[in-house]
């Protein structure tokens, strides 16, 4: 439904650029009658932010529900109230990190300079700062939670992420998810596509040791 609806204006320009007529038909049904009138902007805009406000709840629920099933486990690292925030912070955190790289290339290959400002990078970075900051917590909060339970399990899968085997995994998901985001506190660097790039792929890096650090620890 998502991306019909945003799919619509776009349909209704090739209906109008068919040089045949199945092809003008198959168009014109598929846009809906769509004809770029002010009132539908307006039906549309309003579609699309109740559409909106619609995924943001689902992808709350959809990723709590599911960190609920791994906190529900015995499994050390995994049995923690943080859990499901953290599993929520961490799909933010991958995704607009991958939407920043999208967006970059979308934005210079298109010129579509004047539709994708320097304003939305600006924010999506600072974004990814925020969630980095409390991907920051949620570690340090492991950490805590390891030492204060008194748990031998956890201390063990602590120790083992952080000094251990898989300690090159441990301080390399800390320095990608965490140490090299705080670049982003510098205005430069949130509009510098070199910067932005860089740590939207450290954090893309940083997420995929994230998963191989909780499954190995």
């Amino acid at each position: 439904m998502f991306w019909y609806l945003g799919l619509m204006p776009d349909l209704a320009s090739l209906r109008d650029r068919a040089t045949t007529r199945w092809k003008k038909m198959a168009f014109s049904i598929a846009s809906a009658g769509w004809r770029g009138a002010a009132s539908h902007w307006q039906h549309y805009e309003k579609a699309y932010l109740l559409l909106a406000g619609l995924a943001t709840g689902l992808v709350l629920s959809v990723h709590s529900v599911v960190s609920f099933d791994f906190a529900t486990s015995l499994v050390p690292g995994w049995h923690m109230t943080i859990f499901p925030p953290y599993f929520v912070v961490g799909a933010i955190f991958a995704g607009f990190a991958m939407v920043v790289i999208v967006l970059v290339v979308v934005r210079e290959s298109m010129d579509l300079k004047n539709l994708i400002t320097d304003y939305h990078l600006d924010v999506m970075n600072k974004v990814i700062l925020g969630m980095s900051c409390l991907m920051g917590y949620a570690y340090v909060m492991e950490g805590f939670t390891a030492w204060y339970s008194q748990n031998e399990y956890l201390i063990h899968m602590f120790k083992n992420v952080i000094s251990g085997t898989y300690g090159w995994a441990g301080w390399l998901t800390i320095s990608c998810n965490v140490l090299i985001p705080q670049l982003l506190w510098f205005r430069k660097a949130r509009y510098s596509y070199f910067w932005m790039i860089l740590v939207a792929l450290a954090v893309t890096v940083g997420m995929w040791f994230e998963r191989f650090r909780h499954h190995c620890g």
